[in-house]
């Protein structure tokens, strides 16, 4: 068995990090210890008495979030080694810290309209038309998978999973690896533009490259940017890669708990996928006195 710090090790964390989560995971313990449970057995309902007990030491609610933050992890430690079968404080959400993500979001719907809105077909120059077809391509893998421009640019061929209908996003020092479902539309798209459509563009051009999308680099990037201009004409709220990447990971919250939408994003630290939940401090402040009111 992996003792929690070691666990925190193989995670990555940095030394100052696993220091600070191995102190609050302590003073969780004692806290426990003193009100007769044990992070092995406590329950989502006793947990709100601890949040209630870290408010009352006046604990600001960002310093709560972070020891929640914390606690999140030291109970997925406990479910890696069999110590719990669950983590009661999964998708336990935290009101009154000011989200990073502050986008003008999409909904689903909007973000399938950009896609299907994006005009490949009735183009009269055979060149524009077959560089249209590897646009909208680029939009299915914005909207549904949430890709960014560096990931759309570092993809290879091989990356491609089509008879599995996923596609492998490699791993660099801001995300780790991951493999993501494809749309059954995309799957005919991309065999369309890997069978037939990139060699054309990749001729045209005199490139020579394993890279998905040519001519690529720099050249993708100004690529990327067209394709907004047009994006923007079909909906007015669209601004760039971020916002459309920060709609995706939301609207995935709504349907996946939170490990598995850090694993979709290709997130390193679960903190980076907490900043796009939406936010209920008060809702847990109501929650804390309906299960355990003041006498």
């Amino acid at each position: 068995m992996k003792t929690y710090k070691t666990y925190l090790s193989t995670q990555n964390y940095s030394k100052s990090t696993i220091t600070s989560y191995n102190n609050t995971k302590a003073i969780f313990a004692d806290w426990c210890n003193a009100n007769d449970t044990n992070p092995e057995t406590i329950d989502y309902k006793t947990i709100l008495l601890y949040i209630k007990y870290l408010q009352g030491n006046n604990n600001s609610q960002k310093t709560i979030k972070h020891k929640l933050g914390s606690l999140k992890i030291y109970f997925n430690y406990l479910v890696s080694e069999s110590y719990r079968a669950d983590n009661p404080i999964e998708n336990m959400r935290i009101k009154g810290v000011k989200r990073t993500v502050t986008y003008n979001l999409l909904e689903p719907d909007e973000l399938e309209d950009l896609y299907y809105s994006f005009e490949s077909e009735n183009i009269a120059d055979i060149y524009h038309r077959l560089c249209a077809k590897r646009n909208k391509v680029i939009v299915g893998l914005l909207v549904y998978q949430g890709l960014n421009t560096t990931e759309l640019i570092h993809l290879e061929l091989e990356d491609l999973q089509l008879y599995k209908g996923k596609i492998y996003i490699k791993s660099s020092v801001r995300s780790n690896s991951r493999t993501l479902e494809l749309k059954s539309w995309q799957i005919i798209e991309l065999l369309e533009y890997t069978k037939e459509i990139r060699e054309q563009i990749a001729q045209r051009n005199k490139v020579e490259s394993n890279r998905l999308f040519v001519p690529n680099n720099a050249r993708l990037g100004n690529t990327v940017q067209h394709i907004f201009k047009k994006l923007k004409k079909t909906n007015h709220k669209v601004k760039n890669v971020h916002q459309l990447r920060a709609s995706v990971i939301t609207n995935w919250l709504k349907q996946y708990n939170l490990r598995k939408v850090q694993i979709l994003a290709g997130h390193k630290y679960i903190s980076s996928t907490e900043r796009y939940l939406q936010d209920d401090l008060e809702a847990l402040h109501d929650m804390i006195n309906n299960f355990h009111p003041i006498q």
